[in-house]
């Protein structure tokens, strides 16, 4: 990363090297965004970092659209640090209300000079101080937070309302949702400064009002897991099995979820990357045994009618996420949608054939994109008769008799079942982030 002089405040020096580290593709703003020289931040910086990273890549297109018609030769290649001194500047002027014009001007400058850029320095101090003096609000529409092909793709599939909508939750910071273990936990948390709320779907989730969980006790124990709502309500959606498959694992949340529902199953957790593998074995060891650990492609699984629960979360381009990834949108191409739907068929068939007859077992994915979604579900239903599609009405029924899911969370689901009889949380709506699961059965 850049190394940038000690004028330029702690948040806005890592905010930089982290926004180049994103743009050289070392990394992504999830993790660098939770290294250790962010930890070591004050809590104040630690959160201005995070909303110069996150808003940057949010409004990065805006932005672009913004500082292009400023500069001299509006279609010149800038160096990758000078533009992202120009992107945090302009993101600081035009987004930021309690930022001062200077510090966002000055400390930009400084960011360009000391990553080797003397001469452009000048260049990125003009066009920071025209945008500072004339202001324009159409930087606000949040469509232009987005490539025109995605907006427009989601408003053919879902409608210019929701579309529309997607758009406004995608450039917001998302709710941090938690899993508790018990009530004792949460007067504990208050003890410590956090504060908390019901969530809107489970009982055992909660939304995080206030305070920084990582550093309770209870985080540190485990004893308090940081997962969004949704991706927990996938797992919890699954239910219970004696032999269950989760074939795309890490980072292991929904496995946690599913050994806490079934304490004498044997779980078997699939993840092919390494450096994954390693951390999600990490994170399962407490669970000893009862967990085997495959590091293997979960679309090469050689099982043969072994469980009665199959849970394939899949790999997917992650739409769904736009808020907390905020960088997808600027690296994800349309054909990609396509590749991923193929290799998404084939975890998906053979999760089909590891599971036993009358096995359930649940598709999902953090995408809104069709092709990845209904269209994968359909196409291999088509190729294998003896799997059909259960139904979520019965399943949220259940769920909220086994007391899994709040009263309210019940009916909420019922209004996200798709006339397809799938499951569909639009990002934001429940303060989730966007989810497609499918519930299928393997007949007799």
């Amino acid at each position: 990363m850049a190394r940038v002089a000690s004028k330029i405040s702690p948040a806005r020096k890592e905010a930089f090297e982290i926004l180049l580290a994103v743009e050289r593709g070392r990394g992504h703003s999830d993790d660098l965004l939770r290294a250790r020289s962010v930890s070591r931040l004050s809590a104040q910086d630690k959160n201005l970092a995070t909303t110069l990273v996150l808003g940057a890549l949010r409004w990065q297109l805006a932005l672009d659209a913004r500082i292009r018609p400023l500069l001299k030769r509006p279609n010149a290649k800038l160096d990758v640090e000078v533009l992202i001194a120009l992107r945090l500047g302009a993101f600081q002027l035009l987004y930021l209300d309690r930022i001062p014009a200077h510090a966002a001007i000055d400390e930009s400058v400084e960011l360009a000079r000391s990553a080797g850029h003397r001469f452009a320095s000048g260049m990125v101090n003009a066009v920071l101080r025209r945008i500072a003096t004339v202001r324009e609000e159409s930087s606000r529409d949040v469509r232009s937070a987005y490539p025109e092909w995605m907006v427009e793709r989601w408003g053919r599939f879902f409608g210019t309302e929701s579309a529309q909508a997607i758009c406004a939750n995608g450039v917001v910071e998302p709710k941090l949702h938690v899993r508790v273990a018990d009530a004792d936990v949460e007067t504990e948390l208050a003890r410590e400064g956090v504060s908390l709320a019901q969530g809107q779907l489970l009982t055992a989730a909660r939304t995080v009002l206030s305070g920084d969980v990582t550093q309770t006790a209870a985080f540190r124990e485990g004893r308090l897991r940081i997962q969004d709502e949704g991706s927990q309500l996938v797992a919890e959606i699954a239910g219970n099995g004696n032999t269950i498959l989760d074939a795309c694992a890490a980072p292991g949340g929904k496995t946690l979820i599913l050994a806490e529902r079934n304490p004498q199953a044997c779980v078997v957790a699939c993840e092919v990357n390494a450096a994954r593998f390693g951390a999600l074995q990490k994170r399962l060891v407490l669970l000893g045994e009862r967990v085997e650990c495959r590091q293997t492609d979960a679309a090469l699984l050689t099982d043969n009618a072994v469980y009665d629960l199959a849970l394939t979360d899949v790999p997917c381009s992650g739409t769904g996420t736009l808020a907390r990834n905020p960088e997808i949108r600027h690296k994800l191409t349309q054909d990609e949608f396509a590749r991923q739907a193929e290799r998404q068929k084939t975890i998906l068939t053979a999760a089909l054939r590891a599971a036993k007859a009358g096995a359930r077992i649940v598709y999902s994915t953090c995408s809104l994109e069709p092709e990845e979604d209904e269209q994968v579900v359909e196409a291999v239903l088509a190729e294998h008769p003896q799997i059909k599609c259960s139904s979520f009405q019965a399943r949220i029924r259940q769920m909220r008799e086994d007391g899994v899911l709040i009263d309210t969370g019940a009916e909420k689901l019922m209004q996200s079942i798709t006339p397809g009889g799938y499951l569909r949380l639009f990002p934001g709506v429940y303060d989730t982030d966007g989810f497609f699961i499918a519930l299928l059965e393997k007949r007799a």
